[in-house]
């Protein structure tokens, strides 16, 4: 194809040389008013000097036409896997790519879209606008997409140069039925009701048979599941109570609807986790002495912790006949902390209390039957410890995990992590701990100048300070836990005495582990999801040497078994990649644990039943067309631009008529000099004919 055009390359600015025009036109005027016979040559002269200096050239263009494209995308996602979907999908794909190649000047592209990573869902928005960038807008003749409407990004979806037509997968008698989690809490108070509110919801053409009531299934931490009938299309709201810290996996799951397009969104999964609303813990101190604040400084420190301290500061040999109102802003309200509230406290503190005739007999026996109820009791022992005055002698002796000897230990000495307490995670991993036998040129902690002598030691022995003594002595009593200090000086950590030590740490862990943290349970098996993916990190802890095998179930019911290695003393871990989402229980003797790994329920399923819902305003605003292929696979033809593009059993491509210019030649209509020589000669001329004028 050619094409031939006059161009122009002025010498002077087109408004000079229109000036110069108009006045050539008026000088014009003036010599055809005055009769001059020459003034047409003179026209013709100033006509010649414009074209000169506009320079006029002819262009010749060389043009090679180009084809059309149109672009054809199929829909790979996980949802076109549901019914014929796929089956669908190929037939039509086989046939329009023939047919758009068979078109005349018509090149055919395709694109794919594939599952979203991340559980992203279907991202057709990208895809289609990625296509399109690699292609030129005004070669583009249509759209074609084989889909079931349903994608994911839609405000990623490109203004279109041409038609878009959607052929949708499916059928019109396409039904489903899913589970719905509508809220559900992130964290829960344990022993408090915690509420999720959920929906079965049905959706698509749902038949009679399909019922309006479905049994819905609650497991939590892979219990045994507990059946309820619950009504389609109702909110619901159900109140769970949890029953320890740490995460709480909630599975919900739905008897599948014969007849309903898929069953992966019948389920789902809550992981909340379960915190303690503000422990209480009761601090009776005995009576005052250098780290008296110590465990007072502790406690309030931490914003969870509701704390009630009471100090004796008379003990009963001091007495002297002032009333007790003039001595103390409240009475002490043993019989109110002691038998009425006892069981509201998470914690019970000693911190060098002596037995004085203060507290009854009966109200220790009361403390003990706390602690084997499940409560806690903390010992911080001081010289008292090693006295006739010692709670050893009271009924709460019968709990504590070991005996004073009757002697205290006045010297210094460094506190040390015995080989357990290496692998407990009260004393595991504390900064700058020495080792268990000699310095070894660590950096250790500063020392502590008193310690009661402990013997006959029945719990964890974790500490050890003068003499090898037992510092510091971890029991369970029944449900309870009972911790034994003996030592008041770890005050002098804190005080940076000798460098000091991780007084604030050690003391918390101490706390915590009494009240039962899972972070400090000495028995655990964690693991530890790497977010966005199927890496999991599965933890074992424990106070033996070695770790038996870890079995995994799948979502399919098959085992594996995955071995840790030791990574530290009482720590075993192992990396282990997960080979689909779902359900996972893990089991290692008698500990058990359930994690899940991505969505139960899968984006692609939320809304299975096809529709072309999301894609209609792009439709609509490229003069396109949605068609059902259910009810065959429409011809294609070519339609001019502004025309209907699709009918009955038919869809329409607009051919666009794009060329490229392959070649340009520019050739002057005369050089510079022919133009001065004419203007010259028509001037001579018109001078000549005015001139033999007058002479006549």
């Amino acid at each position: 194809m050619n094409g031939v055009s006059v161009v122009f390359a002025p010498l002077l600015p087109w408004p000079v040389l229109a000036l110069l025009a108009a006045l050539a036109v008026l000088l014009i005027a003036v010599a055809l008013w005055r009769g001059l016979r020459g003034w047409a040559l003179r026209g013709f002269a100033a006509l010649a000097l414009l074209g000169g200096l506009a320079q006029p050239s002819v262009q010749h263009e060389e043009k090679t036409p180009l084809s059309d494209i149109v672009l054809l995308v199929d829909d790979r996602s996980a949802s076109q896997t549901l019914s014929d979907r796929a089956a669908q999908t190929d037939a039509a794909l086989m046939r329009l790519s023939t047919e758009i190649t068979a078109l005349p000047n018509t090149e055919l592209r395709r694109a794919t879209v594939p599952d979203g990573a991340k559980n992203a869902g279907t991202q057709l928005g990208a895809v289609l606008s990625e296509a399109l960038a690699a292609e030129p807008r005004g070669r583009v003749a249509g759209v074609i997409v084989l889909s079931d409407g349903r994608l994911h990004d839609p405000e990623a979806l490109p203004d279109l140069p041409a038609p878009l037509h959607l052929l949708r997968t499916g059928h019109a008698r396409d039904w489903d039925r899913r589970l719905l989690i509508e809220t559900a809490p992130a964290f829960g108070i344990i022993g408090e009701e915690t509420v999720i509110r959920l929906k079965v919801e049905d959706t698509g053409a749902v038949p009679a048979a399909a019922g309006s009531t479905a049994r819905l299934s609650i497991s939590i931490d892979g219990e045994a599941p507990q059946d309820y009938p619950v009504t389609v299309g109702q909110d619901l709201e159900l109140p769970l109570k949890l029953e320890h810290g740490g995460q709480n996996v909630v599975q919900f799951s739905l008897d599948p609807a014969p007849g309903q397009l898929t069953a992966r969104n019948d389920s789902a999964i809550v992981s909340i986790n379960g915190v303690r609303d503000r422990l209480r813990v009761l601090l009776v101190s005995g009576q005052p002495h250098a780290g008296e604040r110590t465990w007072r400084n502790l406690l309030k420190s931490d914003a969870g912790v509701d704390l009630v301290h009471f100090t004796i500061l008379r003990p009963p040999e001091k007495q002297d006949g002032t009333p007790v109102s003039e001595l103390s802003l409240i009475a002490f309200p043993t019989q109110e902390l002691f038998l009425d509230k006892i069981d509201e406290f998470d914690l019970i503190i000693f911190d060098r209390y002596a037995e004085r005739g203060i507290l009854p007999g009966g109200y220790f026996e009361n403390i003990r039957d706390y602690v084997e109820r499940g409560g806690a009791v903390l010992v911080s022992a001081g010289p008292e410890f090693a006295t006739v005055e010692s709670l050893w002698q009271t009924p709460l002796g019968d709990i504590l995990p070991a005996r004073p000897t009757g002697r205290v230990l006045s010297e210094a000495y460094l506190p040390r992590p015995t080989e357990l307490g290496l692998r407990h995670p009260v004393t595991a991993g504390l900064t700058g701990a020495p080792p268990p036998e000699g310095d070894a040129g660590v950096t250790h902690w500063g020392r502590w100048l008193r310690q009661i002598e402990l013997t006959g030691a029945r719990g964890e022995v974790v500490m050890k300070g003068a003499q090898n003594a037992p510092l510091l002595v971890l029991d369970r009593a029944g449900k309870g836990r009972v911790a034994l200090l003996a030592s008041d000086h770890a005050w002098l950590w804190d005080r940076g005495y000798e460098g000091g030590g991780p007084q604030l740490e050690l003391l918390r862990r101490i706390a915590h582990w009494a009240m039962k943290e899972p972070d400090l349970e000495e028995e655990a098996l964690q693991a530890e999801v790497d977010p966005g993916s199927l890496s999991v990190t599965i933890t074992r802890r424990t106070m033996k040497d070695t770790a038996s095998p870890v079995q995994i179930t799948r979502p399919d019911g098959t085992v594996e078994s995955l071995t840790l290695p030791q990574v530290e003393p009482g720590r075993f871990a192992q990396s282990w990649t997960a080979p689909a989402e779902g359900l996972y229980r893990l089991k290692q003797d008698d500990l058990e644990r359930v994690m899940a790994l991505g969505p139960a329920s899968p984006r692609e399923y939320e809304t299975p039943v096809a529709s072309g819902e999301a894609l209609a305003p792009v439709i609509a605003a490229s003069g396109g067309s949605e068609q059902a292929l259910e009810d065959g696979i429409p011809d294609i033809r070519q339609v001019r631009p502004g025309r209907v593009a699709a009918g009955r059993g038919w869809i329409g491509v607009t051919p666009r008529e794009v060329s490229a210019t392959t070649d340009i030649r520019l050739t002057a209509l005369l050089p510079g000099w022919a133009w001065l020589l004419a203007v010259a000669v028509l001037v001579l001329a018109a001078w000549l004919i005015e001139g033999r004028r007058r002479g006549s």
